[in-house]
Formats: C-alpha cells, sequence, structure tokens
C-alpha cells in the first residue's frame, strides 16, 4: 500500500488506484440547520483465520472521520482497515464519513441520542477541549506505554493530554497550516524581490511591500480576510498574530489575548491597505476557490494538501496553470513565524460497552503505533507522522521521494503553540470572525477586539 500512496503523491493527482481526489482540511467547527446523513461503507473482505495476528477480540465498533486527507476516501480507508482485519479478522469497523459543514452537528446529535459512534478521528480541540472536557471520551493513557511517550512529539502529546493527565486522543499525524501566493502574478509585479522564496519566509515589511506590488500590477484585491464563518479561521488568527509578534491565548491555555497592543496594530494594518479585503461572504473553503481562480493572488488557508491538490490542474498550479508557492506568514523578523499547527487522531467516546472500547483500542494501536499499519495510515492523511519512529521503525524517510513534501517539511520548525485546547474554543472562534465581520463594516478595531475578547474570556471562565 505504501508504494502505491507514494506513486500516487508523486504524480500529484492523489487519484491513482488507491486514492481517489485530494482532501481539503480546513480547520473549522461547522454549523447547520440541516444535518445530513454522513456516507457510510462497510469493510467485506473477509480474512481466514490462519491470518490473524493473534487476537480473539470480536466486536463490531463505528469509526467517524473527518476528511483528514485520504482518510475521507472510503476507497482508501476500506484498504486501510483490510490490512488491520488481517491481524484482527473479528473486528468489524463500520466507518461513517464527517464534513466539516455538517460534521460537529452530527456528532452532537448522536451523543445527545445515546449513539455516539466508538472511534472518532479529528484534533485535540475537539476530542480533548470538547468532548473530552464534557466527559465523554475513554482515557487512552492505558495504550500509551513509555516507548510512545518517548517517540510522539512533545508538544504533539501535551495537546492530546487534559490538564488531569487524561490522555482523550492518540495522534497519528500532523502539519503546519500556511499561506500561499500566485508567484507567477507576484513575478510579473516584480513583488519577489520581498519574497525568501528558497526559504519561504518574509518580513512583515516586505509582506505589505508586496501586497502594495501586486495591488498596483492587478488593479485587484491580492488577498482577503475571510470570515463569513469559522471554516479556515486558523489562517486569520496566524496572519494577524504574527504581523507584530502577538498570541490568540495566554501561554497556559487559560485566556484569550488577542486584546494586545500588537494584535490592534495587526488588524489595523489590514483594514488600512488597499490591497486587502475583508469579506463577510466567505470562508477558507471559499477563499481558496478564489485563489485558484485567480481572483486572489494570495491565500491564507492553506496547507499541504492544498499544495498537492490536483483536482483542477497540475498540483502547485492554479486553474489557469500560475505556479503556487507556499509561505510561512510574515513576521517582523521572517524566521520568528509561528505556525498554526493541525493534529489529527483518534479518540474513543464512553459508551459503556467494555469490548467495544478494547476493539477499538487495538484499532487505534494498529494504526497508529504499529511498524506494519502506522506508515500507511500517515501516507493516507497526506500529512506528516507525530514521531520520527514507530515502535522502533523510522518514520522520516516515509515521503522521501516525494519532493513537494520534502521542501513543505521545511516550515515544520516554525510550528508554534497549539492553543486550540484553551477552555470556551468553539465560542471564541464565533466570537472571532464576528469581530473581523465588525471591523471589515468599520467598527472601531479596538472596540472590536475588546468585545471579542470579552466573549472569549467569559466563555473560557465557564
Amino acid at each position: 500500500m505504501k508504494k502505491k500512496v507514494l506513486a500516487t503523491l508523486l504524480v500529484g493527482a492523489m487519484a491513482a488506484s488507491l486514492l481517489a481526489g485530494c482532501g481539503t482540511t480546513v480547520e473549522t467547527t461547522g454549523s447547520s440547520d440541516t444535518t445530513t446523513a454522513p456516507e457510510k461503507t462497510q469493510t467485506t473482505e473477509t480474512v481466514e483465520a490462519g491470518e490473524a495476528g493473534g487476537s480473539d477480540v470480536s466486536a463490531d465498533i463505528t469509526l467517524w472521520t473527518y476528511p483528514i486527507g485520504e482518510w475521507g476516501n472510503a476507497e482508501t480507508v476500506d484498504s486501510l482497515i483490510q490490512d488491520f482485519n488481517k491481524e484482527y479478522p473479528g473486528i468489524n469497523v463500520t466507518v461513517e464519513y464527517l464534513d466539516y459543514t455538517n460534521g460537529d452537528d452530527q456528532v452532537n446529535t448522536a451523543i445527545e441520542g445515546g449513539q455516539a459512534p466508538d472511534l472518532i478521528m479529528e484534533g485535540p480541540e475537539r476530542l480533548v477541549a470538547n468532548w473530552g472536557a464534557k466527559g465523554l471520551m475513554v482515557d487512552l493513557s492505558d495504550i500509551l506505554d513509555d516507548t510512545d511517550k518517548s517517540e510522539i512529539y512533545e508538544s504533539v502529546l501535551s495537546a492530546c493530554v487534559n490538564k488531569e493527565g487524561a490522555t482523550y486522543e492518540y495522534p497519528l499525524c500532523m502539519t503546519a497550516h500556511c499561506m500561499a501566493i500566485n508567484k507567477t502574478v507576484f513575478e510579473e509585479a516584480d513583488a519577489m524581490q520581498y519574497v525568501d522564496a528558497e526559504n519561504h519566509t518574509w518580513t512583515t515589511d516586505d509582506f505589505f511591500k508586496a501586497m502594495d506590488a501586486v495591488y498596483a500590477h492587478t488593479g485587484q484585491t491580492v488577498g482577503a480576510v475571510y470570515c463569513s464563518g469559522q471554516g479556515g479561521d486558523q489562517g486569520t488568527r496566524a496572519l494577524i498574530n504574527n504581523l507584530y509578534g502577538g498570541t490568540f491565548t495566554d501561554a497556559d491555555h487559560t485566556k484569550y489575548t488577542a486584546d494586545s497592543a500588537e494584535n490592534v496594530k495587526a488588524i489595523q494594518a489590514l483594514v488600512d491597505s488597499k490591497a486587502i479585503g475583508f469579506d463577510a461572504s466567505i470562508a477558507g473553503g471559499d477563499e481558496i476557490n478564489l485563489f485558484r481562480q485567480g481572483v486572489l493572488n494570495v491565500a491564507f488557508c492553506w496547507n499541504i494538501a492544498q499544495q498537492l491538490n490536483a483536482d483542477n490542474n497540475d498540483a502547485g498550479l492554479t486553474n489557469d496553470g500560475d505556479e503556487i508557492l507556499f509561505m510561512a506568514f510574515p513576521s517582523e523578523k521572517a524566521t520568528d513565524t509561528k505556525l498554526c499547527g493541525g493534529i489529527w487522531g483518534f479518540g474513543v467516546f464512553d459508551n459503556k460497552d467494555a469490548n467495544k472500547i478494547e476493539a477499538s483500542k487495538l484499532f487505534i494501536k494498529y494504526m497508529a503505533d504499529s511498524a506494519e499499519g502506522t506508515p500507511d495510515a500517515v501516507l493516507s492523511s497526506t500529512y506528516f507522522p507525530v514521531r520520527d519512529t514507530v515502535e522502533g521503525k523510522d518514520l522520516t524517510g516515509l515521503y522521501g521521494d516525494v519532493q513537494t513534501m520534502s521542501e513543505y517539511s521545511t516550515l515544520m520548525q516554525y510550528l508554534g503553540d497549539y492553543y486550540q485546547v484553551t477552555p470556551g474554543w468553539a465560542e471564541a472562534r464565533t466570537a472571532w470572525w464576528n469581530m473581523l465581520q465588525q471591523v471589515g463594516s468599520g467598527a472601531d478595531v479596538q472596540t472590536a477586539v475588546d468585545e471579542f475578547v470579552g466573549t472569549a474570556n467569559a466563555a473560557a471562565a465557564n
């Protein structure tokens, strides 16, 4: 399977015999008045008992997964589960595929109805800070041994554990969220002089100079601070926090700090820029589409999955064939940039069924902590492993043959604090895009930011 995944990445199409289409992963907490039933698939491959790996556990379990790379693709996940069933033939896994528009509503409805899935795949902001904080998740500390703790990056593991020491997520993969520019247009506008293309970094001063140059060349908005909802809001947070060294929360993740002088200065600078627009009609996914269409020449919602996307042209190109260059967010000193990280892994809902919980833990150990299953599970995410080794097996060369992945890995050194586990996170995200809408409509920046912080910190205190 690894060879198939790598071959698909190499051609940049993500649509070979194993993988079909590149998932668009945007950090968001969706909500909708209508809830659409998630797509289901049941793996049916029969495995001979002699092929089993020695477990006699028998259970029917459900896995719900958000579209984390190709973990949102039924063909890919079926193949992963078929490999798992060679080791554990008695565990039948039914998969339901969520999206980032209705997914949270579907999960919450299932919880309220006493029908939560056994397994769920997402990040700490949901598994730890939301459902874990509500006492809905199983503590996975018993499957996290000393070897695992030594192999998993400390910053990743700390995000998966609550303040009381309970582990509500077993991490599998990670990435750094970034931004992107239309390099072709930047070259035409003589704006590449402000970009360190080799290191994918730039300073705040050079960022605004580049924006002005592209605006002068095109006569249209270069980049949009999208704020119709929460979709892709990691991009707007990172942009604002990085420009002048602000933070979104305190280091202890107890309160929100977006009202600092640094953040207010950054928002005001964006408001004052003719090249940047505040657009309350679009979210992150819409911005990506406009960027690919050439309507915008900068995207603030970007990651490796976007860079590898080949739905409408070759990977790394816009729909019209312009070259896309991924970039770290600008900061006063280019190398001081702090990127928002995405961490994804597995959690288990406490449905009071010991047998299903045991089966779910075996699934997690196979996918996220085994030399046999973890490499393919990580490759299928199209992201990076959360450890250099798994049970002694080296993972550092996992994407060694994929140039784009190797280049993108240079951004991992800029990963910042994983503050998404701060209490009141869901309320803070809603208040954030509301604040951006107010600012875009002409509200005083300091007043709007003070209101945001008041709302967010009130939620954090509850």
